[in-house]
């Protein structure tokens, strides 16, 4: 008989939105977070730029204009009363962070600094704005370190490395989930009366990405098989600066700094792609520019990246071209220390995989699979939506990466990861803490490991035909090529056709650790199977999406068509079938228009 625990909330995943929900839901309710990570590993730590918030603290600035950035950014796709509702509260938040200890840094005043960065602009003059709030370039990591800290001291109860393999709905309604330990094997059911999935995103279907390997997509996926659909999942961001073949992410801070991106024939080619904005554009517009400069042979020596420039003399030539100045108005000029203080881990990661110094070479980049949009459907407050009506589940939310809000439409501004893991964490902490405190405990059934058991014995029992590693490689690769940065019929419909194979072929792989205790490949592979359900409804669904908006580029339906595509898809995993429903985005304030930068 398999262990059962019992508490009002649980919160699946430990990184910035879980602990965030966490942290809010446990002032009231008896909550605990179940892990598949030791918390302050989550993929929150990799986030490094900052996190958005109108304060103003060098110039002037508004939440209304962050909110226009979002919905630019987003394409128009964004739900634009989701948008408004994190863009005013992310100015709290941040208070909040540093009311809880974190470590932003500082201007010379003493307040929170802020840095420019893609899209976020000044909505009148339109040139960037500094927005983005920063603890150097470790951002995530410092508020994954303080809210980890703060759970601790509301002694929030942790289960590291369990990892989640169902959900259990009794009469429609959440009644908790089951998880395998990962240190014993065995099977342990938690019963609550409120779930919240924040397991982040799945960026590990595509073969180069800047996501951690524990980026699965596991929540999405354990909710699509209790019959419950996925959002927008057409929309994957690929961020413009991975390091090259490798992907791990450059942030976007450097362009923030004053770096600019150089072609083969050492032109600035932003200038091209976006005129008044060149270097901060938002990321969809930077990935393309990439991808059509090195389609049209100028990528370094003719190979398939570009350069990110961060060197002083650069920075320093084209800020005087550009007019760029420092807040008090002084010409915008930088030292060698300068940069390496504002990017110590950048600077660090450089020369130890690329072995460049970015205050002394360039650095080769290209394109890495980076951020879903789509994921979980919720409303604002987290809540799980089951249909095009916005029917809830009871008892069952979302927030962070996992969840679509959707606050970040067809492309996600950079700095809103961290927005919407403080802001729809919290929420959803504090919407599912009242729920648990205003409702009962659904009885569980005898049989309640039943689907867990299944799912394990399937992994032990296939025919070993196949091997997973070869299924993983094939899917990340045809992900890469014909679900990437462009797109056409043709690529996607080899792509649904290849998909439906290998998750045909997965069924025959076996496991062959017959271990209990740490049996890594048993969840590895189950992960995979995973990634395969999610990566076929990612490829159905941009077929089906005949435009391009945001990060879903159609090279044979190049333009954005708002008259029959204005809207959200919704898609439910039938066996071997993708059915897909659609519905409206919601429109308060900014009309759908041409973006231009």
């Amino acid at each position: 008989m398999s262990q059962i625990h019992t508490y009002d909330v649980i919160i699946i995943g430990g990184g910035g939105a879980g602990l965030m929900a966490a942290l809010y839901a446990s002032q009231s309710a008896k909550t605990a977070v179940i892990s598949k990570l030791y918390p302050i590993r989550s993929h929150t730590g990799a986030a490094q730029g900052g996190i958005g918030a109108a304060l103003g603290n060098y110039e002037e600035d508004h939440w209304e204009w962050h909110a226009y950035d979002t919905v630019k950014g987003s394409d128009y796709l964004g739900d634009q009363d989701a948008i408004e509702f994190m863009c005013e509260q992310a100015i709290q938040s941040v208070y909040d962070l540093e009311h809880f200890g974190l470590p932003f840094s500082r201007t010379t005043e003493g307040r929170i600094a802020q840095r420019p960065f893609g899209g976020h602009t000044n909505n009148i003059t339109g040139k960037p704005v500094r927005r983005s709030c920063y603890a150097a370039d470790r951002t995530g990591h410092m508020i994954l370190q303080t809210l980890f800290q703060q759970c601790v001291k509301n002694e929030t109860v942790f289960f590291n490395e369990y990892h989640v393999m169902d959900l259990l709905i009794e009469n429609g309604v959440t009644a908790g989930v089951v998880a395998i330990e990962l240190s014993t094997g065995e099977i342990h059911i938690f019963r609550s009366k409120a779930v919240i999935f924040a397991t982040g995103g799945h960026g590990r279907i595509w073969d180069i990405t800047s996501n951690a390997y524990a980026y699965t997509g596991d929540g999405a996926a354990v909710l699509l098989r209790k019959g419950l659909p996925i959002e927008d999942m057409e929309f994957f961001q690929f961020h413009p600066t991975g390091i090259l073949k490798l992907g791990i992410l450059i942030t976007e801070a450097v362009r923030g700094e004053g770096g600019v991106l150089i072609n083969g024939k050492g032109e600035r080619f932003m200038e091209k792609y976006a005129p008044n904005i060149k270097d901060l554009a938002s990321r969809d517009v930077v990935s393309r520019a990439i991808y059509l400069e090195i389609k049209a042979g100028n990528g370094i020596d003719g190979k398939n990246y570009v350069y990110l420039d961060s060197r002083p003399d650069v920075i320093n030539k084209f800020a005087a071209a550009d007019g760029k100045t420092r807040p008090d108005g002084s010409p915008y000029l930088v030292t060698a220390k300068e940069i390496t203080d504002k990017i110590p881990d950048i600077t660090d990661f450089c020369r130890t995989y690329l072995g460049v110094d970015p205050v002394v070479d360039p650095m080769p980049v290209q394109p890495t699979a980076h951020y879903a949009m789509g994921g979980i459907p919720t409303n604002m407050y987290g809540e799980v939506i089951k249909d095009v009506n916005g029917t809830t589940v009871p008892g069952l939310y979302a927030a962070g990466e996992c969840a679509c809000v959707s606050v970040h439409g067809a492309n996600r501004l950079g700095t809103n990861s961290l927005v919407d893991l403080v802001v729809f964490g919290k929420h959803a902490g504090i919407k599912a803490a009242e729920y648990a405190n205003h409702n009962e405990l659904q009885p569980l059934p005898n049989d309640a490991d039943q689907f867990t058991n299944i799912q394990i014995q399937n992994l032990k029992n296939g025919s070993g035909k196949e091997k997973a590693s070869h299924i993983s490689s094939e899917m990340k690769k045809m992900m890469f090529d014909l679900v990437g940065v462009f797109r056409t019929e043709e690529g996607l419909t080899q792509a649904v056709q290849e998909l439906k194979i290998l998750r045909q072929r997965f069924l025959d792989v076996r496991v062959s650790d017959t271990n209990a205790v740490f049996n890594m490949e048993l969840l590895s592979t189950w992960e995979l199977g995973n990634m395969l359900d999610l990566a076929l409804i990612t490829a159905e669904s941009a077929l089906a999406r005949k435009e391009s908006r945001g990060a879903h580029a159609r090279e044979d339906y190049a333009k954005r068509d708002d008259s029959n595509w204005m809207k959200h898809t919704m898609a439910w995993l039938e066996k071997d079938k993708v059915r897909l429903e659609y519905k409206p985005v919601v429109v308060t304030r900014f009309e759908p228009k041409e973006r231009k930068y």
